[in-house]
């Protein structure tokens, strides 16, 4: 399954098929546990290729609409998993 291709609502959807496996009590959890490693994900990321990710954003400024929507994307999905 190729997940770059995949809007949010399928995001969504595949969120919610995981949590149906759940007790209702333990949904929070789960999203709050879920968003936790979403940001340590980009964390790492981020902290492993930071002088990749400059460099790029320095000598490509095409990149910067690209970065622009992921993080937009991830603050999106944050904020999903924070309101449940």
């Amino acid at each position: 399954m190729n997940f770059s291709s995949l809007p949010l609502d399928q995001v969504y959807s595949i969120y919610y098929q995981f949590v149906g496996y759940f007790p209702k009590e333990y949904h929070f959890a789960i999203s709050l546990i879920l968003a936790g490693l979403i940001v340590y994900a980009v964390f790492k990321v981020i902290k492993r290729n930071f002088i990749f990710i400059i460099l790029l954003l320095l000598l490509l400024p095409q990149s910067v609409p690209i970065f622009k929507g992921i993080w937009e994307g991830l603050l999106q999905i944050l904020a999903f998993l924070t309101r449940r």
